[in-house]
């Protein structure tokens, strides 16, 4: 063995690590850039969840774009009042305040109420029984049952009750959106925490058809829009819709006559 060249062999391949090593070391230095350490504040005091819904990747991306002004301070559903204060004292602006919205089910079709049709023996998810018989429940617009929006919820605001439909705690629920997201018949939807007066249902079929699936289906009577003079409250073809802006008898029902009870008070009216 030729140990003189072994020798330099080792020495040139140890000198040109050295060399790159010092070349690396050298372009760190030169490019390295300061992370402003307001950044690691601003998401310590975010929720932590990663949840997308300020559409940033998680929280210390929504971090950054805030210390660098390219997000607005609401940009955070699920940022509290007294952390969205401390945000802004951190980047030395004026907190701006939003009223905290949560998440609702309008749908009142669970078990003892809606037809079931079908016994659903599929992939135990909402997105599948879509595409087959509709989880077995007759109505095509109500909820399926199957919890997708409970798998989805980072912050498990969202449990499945006795009648087989999602129960939303308004005091968990942050407004981020990813249960509105999952359902797949669209009947979550996120609404101001002050609001209590709802119509639960989403069925658009004629009186006759959407009573023989759900007992507490909408069946366009009018009665509530009567009662109010179209003041937040009409029937759009054949479904009762609400206008949050018009009624502002919050939170007592329009009237105690709707014969299905398909308008109910959520929640309280102390809630904030």
């Amino acid at each position: 063995m030729d140990y003189a060249t072994l020798i330099n062999a080792v020495l040139s391949l140890g000198g040109m690590g050295l060399l790159f090593a010092i070349l690396i070391a050298l372009a760190n230095k030169k490019l390295h850039v300061e992370e402003d350490p307001r950044i690691e504040i601003v998401a310590g005091l975010l929720p932590g969840a990663n949840c997308g819904a300020c559409g940033y990747p998680g929280c210390n991306a929504c971090a950054e774009a805030l210390v660098n002004g390219k997000a607005a301070l609401t940009v955070c559903p699920a940022c509290t009042p007294e952390a969205g204060d401390q945000i802004a004292a951190t980047l030395g602006l004026t907190a701006e305040r939003v009223e905290r919205k949560v998440a609702v089910l309008m749908c009142q079709g669970g078990e003892g109420s809606v037809t079931i049709d079908a016994d659903y023996q599929g992939i135990p998810t909402c997105i599948a029984a879509t595409f087959i018989s509709g989880g077995g429940r007759a109505c095509s617009y109500g909820c399926i049952g199957l919890g997708d929006c409970v798998a989805v919820c980072p912050f498990e605001a969202i449990r499945m009750g006795e009648k087989g439909l999602p129960v939303i705690d308004r005091q968990k629920c942050t407004g981020c959106g990813r249960c509105v997201e999952a359902c797949p018949r669209k009947i979550l939807e996120l609404h101001p925490i002050s609001r209590h007066v709802f119509i639960l249902c989403k069925n658009k079929d004629n009186a006759k058809n959407a009573r023989a699936v759900c007992k507490h289906a909408c069946i366009a009577c009018k009665i509530c829009e009567k009662a109010v003079e179209g003041q937040g409250f009409k029937v759009d073809g054949n479904l009762a819709v609400m206008d949050h802006n018009l009624y502002t008898n919050e939170p007592v029902l329009p009237t105690d006559k709707c014969p299905t009870k398909a308008i109910v008070i959520v929640g309280h009216a102390d809630e904030r």
